[in-house]
């Protein structure tokens, strides 16, 4: 059997995918979870990831472990991603899970990070011709690709993801107007100074906000991947989110369908980056992929 086991450790969340390679050469996923695990917690204040955040961090990846044991896994893949590439001790926790479960956790850059990114797009949805724009906004960094069918004319990333705005920003519970308008405002500043913007002929989101605010669209009570894999978001329905995760507290976001309630604090972030996003790109909807890194690693270690 040809099955391998990726955990993608994320600034505020743990991706965990399980594949194996069939007979007749398509690649097929076994399990796909993530936990809400947060690394990436208190890192911008202090440069280190913190003793109880690699603690919890640890076992969640240990749990994942175990689970994929049971199946019989040939080979694990451990990578990690933004917060990892900056924080000072991030060879402490690297040495914490491999002692824990026997994980190596490889740092990548944000370069392999958006060229990963790229290739699950490409694997799992029909592109239209034309400029395509990609972006992967998680908690600590934001990827952003562009390029046209199978090449990729640029690719950067941006030190600004939902856990970042929510932290320094969203700082009220519930959030004022005034805060998620200097939200707005830090997002457009950050993008513009690195060249987040231009006409694009399809643009695609994903990674967790995305992919929630897609489940909350569809008021999923269990998420379901085969609606949202190529979906449609408008831009008026990520302006209506704002607004109503903007009316609630954090306990009050917990209770709306379709949302993990672990994402409840950094959702409306999230749903600020993407309006910012489709403004820039002069979109007024995108398509959402729910494929992200860990299966365009799986689809390069098969392929």
């Amino acid at each position: 059997m040809n099955i391998k086991a990726i955990i993608d450790v994320g600034t505020n969340s743990i991706k965990f995918h399980i594949a194996e390679l069939t007979s007749n050469g398509k690649i097929k996923t076994i399990l796909d979870e993530n936990n809400i695990a947060r690394i990436g917690e208190g890192l911008r204040e202090t440069g280190v990831l913190s003793p109880e955040a690699m603690k919890r961090n640890t076992e969640a990846i240990t749990e994942f472990v175990n689970k994929a044991k049971e199946l019989n896994v040939d080979e694990f893949i451990g990578v990690g991603t933004m917060a990892l590439r900056t924080a000072k001790n991030s060879d402490e926790f690297v040495k914490m899970v491999k002692d824990a479960n026997g994980v190596e956790i490889k740092v990548i850059t944000g370069d392999e990070e958006a060229r990963l990114s790229y290739l699950a797009v490409l694997s799992g949805l029909d592109l239209q011709e034309g400029e395509l724009a990609i972006f992967d906004t998680g908690g600590g960094s934001t990827e952003f690709i562009f390029g046209s069918g199978k090449e990729i004319s640029k690719k950067f990333s941006v030190n600004l993801g939902s856990l970042t705005i929510s932290e320094n920003v969203l700082k009220t519970d519930p959030a004022t107007e005034e805060e998620i308008s200097k939200a707005l405002e830090e997002i457009h500043k950050t993008f513009e100074a690195h060249g987040a913007s231009g006409k694009v002929t399809q643009l695609v989101g994903m990674g967790g906000t995305v992919t929630s605010i897609g489940a909350v669209k569809h008021k999923m009570s269990k998420y379901d991947p085969d609606i949202i894999q190529g979906s449609k978001l408008e831009l008026s329905e990520v302006e209506e989110q704002i607004k109503m995760y903007g009316s609630k507290t954090n306990e009050e976001r917990q209770q709306i369908v379709g949302l993990q309630p672990k994402r409840a604090e950094v959702i409306l972030a999230g749903a600020c980056i993407l309006k910012v996003i489709m403004e820039r790109m002069s979109m007024d909807h995108l398509t959402i992929s729910d494929r992200g890194l860990r299966h365009g690693l799986a689809y390069d270690l098969f392929k």
